[in-house]
């Protein structure tokens, strides 16, 4: 099947070849890609993709958990176009600004926690925590406690690509790659009960998972801890939901010490948790929060950290020139695209009526999978989920070559024409916020049938 672009006519192996020897993607090994050719996505709608053979696909990621209003809204792309035609750029430089900018903002200030009515726009989730570095630093600066640099992160962690954003990620094959983490980062345990919970009670382990950074405050010393930033779920890392204990204690803890609260809502945000915010969903008050994805529903690039209003008090007012920006920052075509996505959402209910009737349902439905000799556990919320595979299900023993299982049923998935996502040994999906009921039993046939042949595969009956 050939397939038409600037007046191009190739195929499948076409388009492939021009790939291997042009372009580098991302988190890929290259040779092994190489091997087989990369997939060829040519067009979308709704909760479907479709490649360059003409293979309908159901991408139960929404991409990379971000196109939360589904694809093909043609609203996005009018507000595109026409924001293009008007102004199609200008920067946030040398005090001056532009319409979209500030309209976007205002939309946020509504929609975010009622505290945080300040956004510093970036490119990207990983831009927007290369921010928050920059901003808690310079905060403490301008306080006058310059000895405040250090950032608690969490091991398992994602937090972005760049530099900073990958050494406030807890994850191990990132840091191996470059040297990382920087200077004045520290990682503490994640709230992963089913791998590290062992004779615990859920809520029992929370509690202990959240008093580590109580530890690890007082062996740094107080004065020096600036931030502790997390993930309300953690994606990345495997859909990771906290026990219900794990949140009000860090919450606790932090302001004990005097410690920002930063919530990553790179992922949760924008609707993924069945609210707004993951932060609403476990009734958290960050003192900053890092936003992408969902913001824009993927249709352009664009991320920012929103600021409460006791630190943009400091910010504005007492420190004098903030040395950090990016040339597209508050781009005015990502920022009209972003506001359209917003306002859809809002205006169509989309979120609350994912939280009242889809939501339930897909949580209902995956946890049919408890059953499954294969699976351990399955966890989840909002459009989150996980279905966690185990070598002895009554012993959480895992499988002796971490990944084996995971990567298989992947290959599963996307032969029977589905997109999850392998964390290891954990299937992940994140679907767009749209998706029917019965887009939600067609996920639950095709994942059945995966799941079904990784474990025949594996011997496991």
């Amino acid at each position: 099947m050939t397939m038409t672009q600037h007046g191009r006519n190739l195929d499948t192996e076409q388009w492939q070849e021009l790939d291997r020897l042009h372009h580098l993607h991302p988190f890929t090994d290259s040779k092994a890609l190489h091997g087989k050719g990369s997939r060829i996505i040519t067009r979308a709608e709704g909760v479907y993709i479709w490649d360059s053979d003409g293979r309908r696909i159901l991408d139960a990621m929404a991409g990379l958990w971000c196109v939360n209003i589904g694809y093909g809204r043609e609203e996005l792309a009018r507000a595109a176009y026409e924001q293009m035609q008007q102004l199609p750029y200008y920067n946030n430089f040398f005090q001056t600004t532009h319409p979209p900018a500030v309209d976007l903002a205002e939309l946020l200030s509504q929609v975010t926690p009622a505290h945080l009515n300040h956004v510093f726009f970036t490119n990207s989730g990983s831009e927007a925590n290369d921010t928050v570095v920059r901003m808690v630093r310079r905060y403490w600066d301008i306080k006058g406690q310059s000895a405040r640099k250090v950032i608690i992160s969490r091991e398992n962690a994602y937090h972005g690509s760049t530099v900073a954003g990958a050494s406030l990620g807890g994850m191990k094959p990132m840091h191996r790659q470059g040297g990382l983490p920087i200077p004045d980062i520290e990682h503490i345990t994640q709230p992963y009960w089913y791998a590290l919970g062992g004779e615990q009670a859920p809520e029992e382990f929370g509690l202990q998972a959240a008093r580590a950074l109580e530890e690890k405050i007082r062996a740094l010393g107080a004065n020096r801890v600036a931030a502790f930033i997390a993930e309300p779920i953690q994606g990345a890392g495997g859909v990771i939901v906290p026990p219900r204990s794990y949140w009000p204690e860090i919450s606790r803890i932090c302001k004990k010490y005097d410690v920002l609260l930063v919530a990553d809502e790179v992922v949760c945000g924008f609707g993924r948790t069945g609210k707004w915010f993951g932060s609403e969903y476990f009734g958290l008050q960050p003192d900053l929060m890092a936003i992408a994805k969902g913001l824009s529903s993927g249709y352009q690039p664009i991320g920012g950290v929103m600021v409460s209003d006791a630190m943009a008090d400091v910010l504005n007012y007492q420190g004098g020139e903030f040395q950090h920006g990016f040339t597209y920052s508050g781009h005015p075509v990502c920022c009209a695209v972003a506001a359209a996505n917003i306002r859809i959402l809002r205006d169509e209910r989309i979120i609350e009526r994912a939280e009242e009737q889809t939501v339930p349902y897909l949580q209902a439905r995956i946890r049919e999978f408890e059953s499954h000799p294969l699976v351990g556990e399955v966890r989840g919320a909002g459009m989150l989920g996980a279905v966690q595979f185990a070598k002895d299900k009554r012993s959480r023993r895992p499988f002796d070559s971490p990944g084996e299982a995971g990567n298989l049923c992947k290959d599963h998935c996307m032969d029977n024409d589905l997109v999850m996502r392998a964390v290891g040994d954990s299937m992940i999906l994140s679907p767009p916020l749209i998706i029917s009921k019965t887009e939600i039993d067609e996920i639950m046939e095709k994942a059945t049938l995966a799941i079904d042949l990784t474990a025949r595969d594996l011997g496991i009956s």
